[in-house]
C-alpha cells in the first residue's frame, strides 16, 4: 500500500498539529509510532488527537538557514539573531528546533561581541549536538532543550569535554542556572518563553565568568494567540505585562 501523503500546515507557528491543526497529546510511556511525513517508526510519547506524528527530524526542517541566518549576522544582542531564526517558516510555536536557535544566536552574538570562536565551526557543532535533545525534554527529562542549549553554548566556547575541569563545571553551571529559572517560572512549557530565559541566563553568565559584553533587550511577546497554554500576564515576556 502507498504511504498517505501529508501537507504541512500552512500556519506553523501554531501550536497544535503540522497536519491538521488538532491538539497534542502526550503519553506517559512510549509508543511505536509512524511519521506521517518520513513514515520512519520510532517510540514517541507524543501525537495529536487525531492520531498524527511528526518525528523530531521532520520538525527541524530547513536548518542550513541557520547556518546562513548567523555567519551574516553582526548583531551582538542574541534575542535580535534569536527572532529572526524563529521567523523561519520551518520554525514552529513550540519544538526541538529552539535546541538548536537558543545557542546558534548565543554563538553568533558571542562572536560578533569579541568572542574568539570559530563560528562556522561552532555554529555546526550546535546544529549536531542541538538535535540529540528530543522534543519534549521539559516535561519528560526535567530538563528544557532551551536550558540545555545555554549550556552546549559555553561548552563550545570553552573547548569542554567530559574529561575537562573548569570547563566542563562551566558548561554544567550554566546548564543549571537556566534551568533554575525556567523551573521557578513553571510550566507548562512555552518554547518561546524558554528559549529567552535561556538566552537571558546565558547574556549575564558569559559576562561575569568570560568579560563578553552581549547586548540583551527584554522581548516584548506577541504569540498569546497562538498559544492555548501561554501564562499570559504572568509571563515575563508579555507585551501586556510590559506595555508602559
Amino acid at each position: 500500500m502507498t504511504p498517505e501523503k501529508f501537507i504541512l500546515s500552512t500556519s506553523p507557528q501554531h501550536e497544535g498539529c503540522l497536519i491538521c491543526g488538532a491538539d497534542l497529546e502526550y503519553l506517559p510511556h512510549g509508543e511505536s509510532m509512524e511519521c506521517c511525513l518520513c513514515h520512519k517508526t520510532i517510540l514517541s510519547t507524543a501525537r495529536c488527537l487525531n492520531g498524527h506524528f511528526i518525528c523530531d527530524d521532520c520538525h527541524i526542517q530547513d536548518i542550513d538557514d541557520v547556518l546562513r541566518i548567523c555567519l551574516a549576522e553582526k548583531s551582538d544582542n542574541p534575542v535580535e539573531i534569536l527572532e529572526k531564526l524563529m521567523a523561519l517558516p520551518s520554525c514552529h510555536m513550540h519544538g526541538p528546533e529552539h535546541h538548536i536557535f537558543v545557542g546558534a544566536a548565543l554563538l553568533t552574538a558571542y562572536a560578533n561581541a569579541g568572542g574568539r570562536i570559530d563560528l562556522a565551526a561552532t555554529l555546526t557543532e550546535i546544529i549536531r549536538r542541538g538535535r540529540q535533545v528530543p522534543g519534549g525534554a521539559c516535561g519528560f527529562w526535567g530538563a528544557c532543550g532551551a536550558g540545555i542549549s545555554a549550556g552546549i553554548f559555553v561548552s563550545l566556547i570553552t573547548g569542554s569535554t567530559p574529561l575537562a575541569r573548569e570547563a566542563w563545571g562551566m558548561s554544567n553551571l550554566m546548564t543549571s542556572q537556566a534551568l533554575a529559572q525556567i523551573g521557578q517560572l513553571g510550566g507548562p512549557r512555552c518554547c518561546k518563553r524558554d528559549s529567552y530565559i535561556a538566552v537571558r541566563e546565558a547574556v549575564f553568565f558569559a559576562e561575569k565568568h568570560f568579560h563578553i559584553h552581549m547586548n540583551f533587550t527584554t522581548p516584548q511577546c506577541r504569540r498569546m494567540p497562538l498559544n492555548n497554554q501561554c501564562l499570559g500576564s504572568a509571563c515575563p515576556f508579555s507585551i501586556r505585562r510590559n506595555r508602559v
